[in-house]
């Protein structure tokens, strides 16, 4: 375990979940909460202080104790276990990313999640041949000693998975880990909590919503070091998880296939723009020969185990939140232009951005931008 590491205590985990499952905390404001006060208890005890501060009116709801439980109870029933995203077991690259989950919840076979991976996902409607094809490369990448993340969806998602059943794969849930979906994939399902691994952030018993999946296809890009598009229509889920892995700072890999069929748009596109062009594992173990050969600790996120920063004074926060919201509208900004535009220090205004988000006025937005809410 390197020194960023650590396991937490069970008091500390039913902490880190009462927070994440608070009213407007979200992964960034979590971070940032334990940032601040230095650990998910202190920021509990903060947080109606903070969104009142930000102009909230009414009570911020605060998940209780008992509710935590027996999400971890339900949990623990199903043989899951939570990771949190400071422990060893936790997905070292996913933990390197700004919105990774606190806590996972792991089933099947945890130890898949410390091992270098690589993502392979694409179209539900697939082709016979796009099927045959990511069912081959995830069992070539399997061989070479990768394991293969995807959405268990249909189609791509699920032929990946099959490709890699033997070697190790990991699929990451849209909904709790106890409902499958799509339904015909319970079989597949099954086969994976055998031998490899599934993960949700989400708790036991949630059905998956339109909204889970792009939040499910972060965490598919997270896990990996890249993701492989084999096929995908322009507006498909598949490309949110490839321009998610770009933004991450992850590879992004792209099956070719013939212009008349419209499921080779996605991947057409993207190697235009500078996907690099896949046609079998060896294009993509020659990418990540590189990053194969690095420590996979790099960039996980502190313990934050270190005393909370001194507190500005209320006068400054008074004044800076009053410029900040003048400043803001419903355009998204990143914060760096709003500490630019305004001459404040940053971590003053990431108080004050905290309270507004916290009072449900502001919302983030990918590549780090803020917004009022409407």
């Amino acid at each position: 375990m390197d020194e960023s590491t650590r396991p937490l205590s069970a008091s500390e985990r039913l902490d880190w979940l009462r927070l994440i499952r608070c009213e407007n905390v979200g992964p960034r404001t979590f971070f940032r909460l334990l940032e601040r006060f230095g650990s998910a208890a202190a920021a509990l005890a903060a947080l109606p202080d903070l969104a009142r501060r930000g102009g909230r009116r009414g009570p911020l709801a605060i998940c209780p104790r008992a509710a935590a439980e027996r999400e971890l109870e339900t949990a623990a029933a199903l043989g899951a276990v939570a990771l949190a995203a400071c422990e060893p077991g936790y997905p070292r690259w996913l933990a390197a990313t700004e919105d990774a989950p606190p806590l996972l919840y792991a089933g099947g076979n945890p130890s898949l999640l410390t091992r270098p991976m690589v993502a392979v996902v694409g179209a539900r409607n697939a082709s016979i041949n796009g099927r045959n094809l990511a069912r081959r490369l995830a069992a070539d990448l399997g061989r070479a000693g990768l394991v293969v993340a995807s959405g268990l969806a249909r189609g791509i998602d699920a032929a990946a998975h099959e490709g890699a059943l033997a070697s190790g794969t990991v699929a990451a849930m849209a909904g709790g880990l106890d409902v499958v979906y799509p339904p015909e994939n319970a079989d597949l399902y099954r086969r994976i909590l055998d031998g490899a691994a599934a993960v949700s952030e989400m708790p036991p018993g949630t059905q998956p919503q339109a909204s889970h999946f792009p939040r499910r296809n972060r965490i598919v890009s997270g896990l990996a070091l890249g993701v492989v598009v084999v096929e995908a229509s322009p507006r498909s889920g598949s490309l949110i998880t490839a321009r998610l892995a770009a933004e991450q700072g992850r590879e992004v890999f792209a099956v070719p296939g013939s212009p008349l069929d419209p499921r080779a748009q996605g991947p057409n596109g993207l190697i235009r723009t500078g996907a690099t062009l896949t046609e079998t594992a060896d294009d993509v173990l020659a990418v990540l020969a590189d990053l194969l050969r690095r420590p996979l600790a790099e960039g996980r996120k502190p313990h934050f185990a270190g005393p909370a920063p001194a507190l500005p004074e209320e006068t400054e926060v008074v004044r800076a939140r009053a410029a900040v919201v003048e400043v803001l509208g419903p355009s998204p900004c990143t914060v760096d232009e709003i500490a630019r535009g305004l001459a404040l220090p940053l971590p003053l205004i990431q108080i004050v951005l905290l309270e507004l988000e916290l009072a449900g006025r502001l919302e983030r937005q990918p590549g780090g931008r803020v917004c009022l809410t409407a």
